[in-house]
């Protein structure tokens, strides 16, 4: 256990020690080479890329450089990601063969390795991490220590302010105070709905009971999310201050963590972390010796996407089946085995501690009027830069797709971003310029969500589009209610008749109708925003549909059903290539002729267009 004494001390002079990190005029001789240790950059052999390292500098008995492992940078498309401070040198796409090199050329002479450079949106090779386009609209609060600090050192997270706003509420406020702030903050939860965290926080505190509890939802499962598990995984020690601090807040002494059990390196820094804090008295009995108690335990979740709903996160904790509770009450009412519980994501959990040691002020400046501070987004899907960004609230579509994603690969034009997963609704090229907030997309049918934000091309069909997320919520339903469990299967079967070339003008009014009325009835936000991707492409995409139901075609051939398979006469040589590799004999045509296809034979499986050598069929 550390006195708080000894916890300024870790802080001033791990601080001097880290300052490089932070710092490039640091006036050192010594280099610390970050590594990323994220998900994505962990299954690209970044554990071997460390290793290596550490292992060459010991060989050449080279003693002022520090191997480190990090949390994710975001820009995943150029992982395995490692940075040289406190030169700040950017190099991507690593592998652990280029370890030695790195090290002659870089720490031994004083060059940089030009060909490990990161190449940037024109193409240009960058130096330094801030000069990438990538960085320069972000602006890192609950990132802040992501891709800084090694996640399994309490003492390097010491060093950069870590657990000085909980030394500060536990010594000058009162939990109406700690409330105060984060209501004039504006900070509202990042897990979807957009709900005022300090109000939460308020409801949690003014209802009575000797038990409360304190929750953290990090069962992140909207497909092509990560915001949180790399949080988690990045920066674990900054979830574990603020659920103290809400702790104290409301008044309760136990917090959980409910995490799902597929995110092992975020599971396992979580325990790391947990261990540090109690061992230093950050955790347990008597926190600094102010008589305030505090511990955490971690619950894994099995994947179940419906776990994401609170009271159903809830109920799974409690080792009860996985399925939302008919409210009110709600969670702030009667939540874990009856008591009080306050629950917000991880993401909102990350800002809590910055808001206290830098003020309300502070955060309500960054956003808009209504939506204060920063947000996550997991950028995925048809976009040059994948990766993770945090962008002030406000920030349009165009700027995250084009200015930091570096826009889209081959050339192609955008066509639609998805924001909120399956929950959540297409946003089309008409609304490029829509500000990035809770009002603006609910405006245009759409919502935040936990911030998966995934960029589809003109080669997307929006049909088949809707139908694979409501595939996703059919197998994720907990079946409890009726408009859910069986509503959205029927969503799904008239999507799929449109998808085979089934379909007809009048499915898409009962699609429609469907839709609504299970918004309506649903019990949990699960169902009641289930049909939200249906709807929102039916708003922006109708004529895609009624392509599908009257004329039976898909414009882009992604539904194979619809899809048609053609030879161009004028390219068609008559070699009669096609014809031997086509499976089913659907190709005619003899000696030299120019080859056709009988569409009623062709399977559409592209045999023909890959055995072709004069690209004459697409």
């Amino acid at each position: 256990m550390k006195t708080l004494e000894e916890i300024h001390e870790i802080r001033e002079s791990k601080r001097k020690e880290l300052d490089l990190r932070v710092n490039t005029k640091a006036d050192t001789r010594e280099k610390h080479i970050l590594v990323c240790h994220g998900t994505g950059c962990t299954s690209s052999k970044s554990p071997e890329i460390l290793e290596n390292f550490r292992r060459i500098l010991k060989e050449k008995n080279i003693n002022n450089v520090r191997v480190i492992k990090t949390g994710c940078f975001g820009l995943c498309a150029k992982g395995p990601i490692v940075i040289i401070r406190p030169e700040d040198t950017f190099y991507a796409m690593v592998t652990p063969e280029d370890c030695e090199e790195i090290i002659d050329t870089h720490i031994v002479k004083g060059e940089v390795v030009e060909r490990l450079l990161c190449k940037d949106i024109d193409g240009k090779k960058v130096k330094a991490l801030d000069e990438l386009n990538f960085y320069k609209k972000q602006k890192r609060i609950a990132l802040k220590n992501c891709g800084v600090i090694n996640p399994e050192d309490i003492d390097e997270y010491i060093a950069f302010d870590g657990y000085k706003a909980l030394e500060r509420v536990l010594d000058i406020m009162s939990p109406e105070e700690v409330i105060d702030v984060i209501k004039k903050s504006g900070l509202r939860g990042r897990g979807g709905a957009g709900f005022p965290t300090g109000k939460k926080w308020e409801l949690t505190r003014a209802n009575e009971g000797k038990q409360k509890y304190v929750v953290c939802n990090a069962d992140e499962g909207d497909p092509g999310a990560f915001m949180d598990r790399s949080i988690l995984e990045g920066d674990p020690h900054s979830v574990l201050e603020a659920m103290e601090i809400a702790g104290f807040a409301i008044g309760a002494n136990k917090g959980f963590i409910y995490v799902r059990a597929e995110y092992p390196i975020a599971v396992k820094r979580l325990e790391v972390a947990i261990k540090q804090a109690r061992d230093y008295g950050l955790l347990g009995k008597n926190i600094f010796n102010t008589g305030f108690d505090f511990d955490i335990e971690i619950r894994l979740g099995a994947g179940a996407f419906v776990c994401g709903e609170e009271t159903a996160l809830l109920e799974s904790i409690e080792g009860k089946r996985g399925q939302p509770r008919v409210k009110p009450p709600y969670p702030a009412e009667a939540g874990l085995w009856g008591k009080p519980t306050l629950i917000n994501n991880v993401e909102t959990y990350a800002n809590i501690a910055q808001i206290i040691l830098k003020g309300s002020d502070w955060f309500s400046s960054i956003g808009t009027e209504k939506s204060k501070g920063t947000k996550v987004f997991a950028l995925g899907g048809n976009v040059n830069n994948i990766g993770l960004v945090e962008v002030p609230m406000g920030t349009t579509l165009r700027e995250i797709v084009y200015d930091i994603g570096g826009g889209i690969p081959n050339g192609r034009d955008f066509k639609a971003a998805q924001t909120g997963g399956p929950s959540g609704g297409c946003i089309p090229k008409e609304h490029l310029d829509t500000p990035i907030d809770y009002e603006s997309l609910k405006e245009i049918g759409s919502m935040m969500g936990s911030g998966g934000l995934i960029v589809m091309d003109d080669t997307k069909c929006m049909v088949s589009l809707a139908k694979f997320y409501l595939e996703f919520t059919v197998s994720e339903s907990c079946g409890k209610c009726t408009p859910c469990r069986i509503g959205t299967k029927r969503m799904l079967e008239i999507l799929e008749k449109l998808c085979n070339g089934e379909g007809e003008e009048s499915d898409i009014y009962r699609l429609e109708t469907l839709a609504k009325n299970i918004q309506k009835a649903s019990i949990c936000g699960l169902g009641q925003s289930a049909p939200n991707p249906v709807i929102s492409t039916l708003n922006y995409f109708r004529e895609e549909f009624k392509e599908h139901a009257i004329d039976k075609a898909c414009r882009t051939s992604e539904c194979k059903a619809l899809a048609k398979i053609g030879i161009d006469e004028e390219k068609c040589k008559g070699c009669g290539l096609c014809q031997r590799h086509c499976p089913v004999n659907a190709i005619k045509g003899e000696g030299r002729d120019k080859r056709r296809i009988d569409q009623s034979l062709c399977i559409k499986c592209g045999t023909c267009i890959a055995t072709c050598p004069f690209h004459a069929i697409s």
